[in-house]
C-alpha cells in the first residue's frame, strides 16, 4: 500500500473509500471498509475504474467478463475477488486487501539499504506463483470444461508478498481488458512490454506457457539484477523479445548455481514447445532445488525478512490503519438513517418549494430561495459533512434525482 495523502471517507454503496493508496490509467484504488450486522467490519480494497473508460463499451464488456472468471479463483497464492458491480457510473472490484508490498517495491528497498536479496527468497516466492498460476491455468467450471484463464501481466508489481510471508498473485486476466484501453502513458506500456512471451508481443494466441515465460523473465531480474528485455522503444523491446539473445544468468552473476540456471533457461525458451508445459512443472524443479539447497526458506523467514526491510514503514503505516478506524466511518445503521434523512429533506423540499414552471426547465441562471426549518437544516448539514460536499451542491443533487424521477 502506497503513501497518499489522507482524505475524508467517502460512502460508495455498502462500502466506504478511507483512501486512495494509488492511481493509474486505468483504474484507481482505495483502501476501504465494509461494514455489517453486530460491528462487522472487513478492510477491503477497491479498484474503481476511471470514468473515461467507463464509457468505452468494448472495455467495459471485456473487463467485466474477465473479471467474472477471475472471481471464481479462489486459492492461497491469489488475491480474491469479492464483488464485482456498478454503482453510479463507476465499475468496480472488490478485493482481498493484502498487508505487504509488491516484489516491485520490495528488491529497490533491499538494494537502497545495501542487502542482497537472497536468492532462496526469490525461488520461494516464484514456487509459490507457480503455485496459483497452476490453480487458475488448470481451473474448469462446473462441468469439467476448461476456463482457459491466461494472466498476461506477471509482472513484479503483480506479485505480492504479505508481512507475514504469504505470496499474492493480483490481477488475472484483467490485462485482457486492459489491453482495449488507449488512453495509457506511454512509460506503463513499455514497462509491461518487458515481461511479455514472445507469442503475446506477436499478437498468437495465448495459453497459460505464456504466463511461464512471464515469470522466467520476473525470476531472471530478481536473480540477477539485470532487467532482461530493455530499449529505448516499444519496438525496440519487443523486438529484443522475439529476436535477441537470452544469456545465462550466470553471464551476470557467476554464483549462480546450474540447478537454478537450467530451471531459467527452460522457463525462458522462446519456442512454447520446448518451455516448462505447466506452472506445476516449473514448482516442482524449483522445490526441488529448494530441498537439496542448504538453507530452505519458511513463511517466517520470509516474514522476518520483509518485516526488516520495511521496519522504517510499518509502524507509520500501522498508525494510519489506526487512525482510519477512528474516523467517523458510516455504518450499516448510519447509512439507513442517511437514507430516511435524504428522504425527509425531499419531502421537505418539495412541500415548500413553489415553482411557477416546471422544474426541469430552471436553467442554471435560476435560483431558487427554500426556508427550511432548523431540523431539516441540520440534516442537510450532516449529510453533506458525511460526504465531503456542501450544503448548496448537496441540495442540488437531491433536488435533481427527485425532479428526473417524478
Amino acid at each position: 500500500m502506497a503513501p497518499s495523502e489522507a482524505k475524508k471517507p467517502i460512502r460508495f454503496g455498502k462500502y466506504t473509500l478511507i483512501d486512495r493508496i494509488a492511481v493509474g490509467g486505468m483504474a484507481e484504488i482505495f483502501l476501504a471498509r465494509q461494514a455489517g450486522l453486530e460491528g462487522f467490519e472487513k478492510t477491503i480494497v477497491i479498484k474503481r475504474i476511471r470514468p473515461h473508460l467507463s464509457k468505452q463499451s468494448n472495455f467495459v464488456k471485456m473487463f467485466l467478463n474477465e473479471a467474472k472468471l477471475a472471481a471464481q479463483l479462489n486459492h492461497p497464492n491469489i488475491v480474491q475477488i469479492y464483488d464485482l458491480g456498478k454503482i453510479g457510473e463507476s465499475y468496480f472490484i472488490a478485493m482481498e486487501y493484502i498487508f505487504g508490498r509488491d516484489m516491485r517495491r520490495i528488491i529497490p528497498k533491499a538494494d537502497a539499504l545495501g542487502i542482497p536479496f537472497p536468492m532462496v527468497y526469490a525461488l520461494k516466492i516464484a514456487s509459490s506463483v507457480c503455485e496459483g498460476l497452476y490453480y487458475a491455468h488448470a481451473r474448469t467450471d462446473m462441468y469439467g470444461n476448461a476456463l482457459n484463464i491466461v494472466h498476461r501481466d506477471v509482472t513484479p508489481e503483480n506479485i505480492f508478498v504479505s508481512f507475514d510471508g504469504t505470496v499474492k498473485v493480483l490481477d488475472f486476466g484483467i490485462a485482457k481488458a486492459a489491453n482495449q484501453i488507449e488512453q495509457t502513458r506511454a512509460g506503463e506500456i513499455k514497462g509491461k512490454l518487458s515481461y511479455m512471451s514472445p507469442e503475446q508481443c506477436m499478437g498468437k494466441p495465448l495459453d497459460n506457457r505464456s504466463d511461464i515465460f512471464s515469470l522466467g523473465v520476473v525470476l531472471y531480474e530478481w536473480l540477477t539484477g539485470f532487467k532482461l528485455f530493455t530499449g529505448d522503444s516499444e519496438v525496440a523491446i519487443l523486438k529484443s523479445i522475439t529476436e535477441g539473445k537470452i544469456y545465462a544468468p550466470s553471464y551476470f552473476k557467476a554464483d549462480i548455481p546450474e540447478g537454478v540456471e537450467a530451471i531459467l533457461m527452460k522457463a525462458l525458451e522462446k519456442d512454447r514447445e520446448k518451455r516448462y508445459q505447466t506452472a506445476w512443472e516449473m514448482q516442482y524443479d524449483l522445490d526441488q532445488f529448494l530441498s537439496q539447497y542448504e538453507f530452505t526458506p519458511s513463511n517466517i523467514h520470509l516474514s522476518n525478512f520483509l518485516k526488516q526491510l520495511f521496519n522504517d514503514e510499518l509502524e507509520e503505516e500501522k498508525d494510519r490503519l489506526q487512525t482510519f478506524r477512528q474516523q467517523n466511518i458510516i455504518g450499516p445503521d448510519e447509512v439507513m438513517q442517511e437514507e430516511e434523512d435524504i428522504v425527509s429533506v425531499i419531502e421537505a423540499i418539495s412541500d415548500m418549494a413553489e415553482m411557477d414552471e416546471p422544474a426541469t426547465k430552471l436553467g442554471p441562471e435560476r435560483a431558487l430561495t427554500l426556508n427550511l426549518p432548523g431540523g431539516v437544516m441540520d440534516q442537510l448539514t450532516a449529510i453533506a459533512k458525511r460526504n465531503g460536499m456542501t450544503v448548496n451542491s448537496l441540495v442540488r443533487d437531491v433536488l435533481g434525482g427527485f425532479i428526473k424521477y417524478r
